[in-house]
């Protein structure tokens, strides 16, 4: 005997347990608030820019905020927290793996020696403040394209 697609072998029905009234869409759009105004606030919603993140320069170099997601899938810039730059890494956050997949990861992207990414802060913290030497915060934005 095979099971039908809702695995039910005796071909009964599951009763279908009703919770309220079904709304039609017109119906749906009245209670939900939506119409055109709200069209309109999803338009001007997909337009706002996202704030850019902050780089600081200094003559020891350019820094900025990041915030690290460890054990994630695969090594990315994810998008932007507050005024931090949103990091996923593979890297475990124990034994200072992460802060060395960090350190890998901007010397790699930024194209600058590993000795040229330093982190100044927050070696044991999801943000980190990292400080690359020998760029300027012009150049450091165009190779992290933000």
């Amino acid at each position: 005997m095979r099971a039908r697609g809702n695995g039910n072998l005796r071909g009964e029905s599951k009763k279908r347990v009703e919770t309220g009234p079904r709304l039609g869409s017109e119906a749906w759009s009245a209670r939900c608030g939506a119409g055109k105004d709200a069209a309109s606030r999803v338009s001007t919603a997909t337009v706002i820019k996202p704030k850019m993140i902050e780089l600081k320069e200094s003559p020891a170099g350019t820094t900025f905020a990041i915030k690290v997601h460890p054990r994630a899938k695969k090594n990315a810039i994810t998008g932007e927290v507050d005024d931090a730059l949103k990091l996923a890494l593979t890297a475990p956050p124990m034994d200072g793996k992460a802060n060395d997949a960090c350190i890998d990861f901007f010397a790699k992207v930024l194209k600058v020696p590993r000795s040229s990414v330093t982190i100044t802060a927050g070696q044991t913290s999801q943000n980190k403040v990292i400080r690359v030497e020998g760029l300027s915060a012009e150049e450091v934005r165009k190779r992290l394209e933000i």
